[in-house]
């Protein structure tokens, strides 16, 4: 997130919103929707932050975009959001509104990092380690290959990071040769 505390102003009034007009859900949905929107089309992006096109036409383009993909809230949310001229923000705030709406719901997202992909048995076992482990209830888990740890696996949930990978133990070890603890100091 670029603007952390704006993103997050803008996302608890939509949720608030969303909850009075008892439409959380479907608000939900949207946000997941234009996230996606942003991070795999390059030109609607590129059109939300571009300061050469006004807002009218802005507001044209994604209409014409998400027109009847969205509930008419979210419409009337992105259509504040270009009067104000925070369109460049809007990744940022659905991002901010999915962090609250999984604090609403009590859903933990953790993420599974590994060097090869994983079965769907070491999936739930995961899973089932950190509930018992962490006391979380709810959790979605995300898996993501990088082949740059070699072996072993990360585990990132809450701000916390459990590194088991084959990388930090060699990162560990070269530290420790640098450091050469393993010979006496000579004057």
């Amino acid at each position: 997130m670029t603007n952390p505390r704006l993103a997050s102003r803008y996302a608890k009034s939509l949720i608030d919103l969303a909850i009075e007009q008892n439409i959380l859900e479907e608000i939900y949905k949207d946000t997941q929707y234009l996230a996606a929107l942003c991070s795999q089309s390059k030109d609607f992006f590129n059109v939300l932050r571009s300061p050469v096109i006004q807002g009218d036409k802005k507001k044209a383009v994604i209409a014409a975009v998400v027109k009847d993909n969205v509930h008419t809230l979210t419409n009337l949310f992105i259509n504040l959001l270009i009067t104000k001229g925070r369109e460049k923000d809007l990744a940022d705030i659905a991002e901010g509104f999915e962090i609250l709406y999984n604090e609403l719901k009590g859903i933990n997202k953790v993420t599974l990092t590994t060097a090869v992909p994983v079965s769907e048995a070491v999936k739930n076992m995961i899973i089932e380690k950190v509930q018992e482990d962490q006391k979380l209830t709810k959790i979605e888990l995300e898996t993501v290959v990088d082949e740059n740890i070699l072996g072993g696996f990360k585990i990132e949930f809450n701000n916390n990071l459990m590194d088991a990978s084959i990388a930090k133990e060699l990162k560990d070890i070269k530290k420790q040769f640098a450091s050469n603890v393993y010979t006496q100091k000579l004057r």
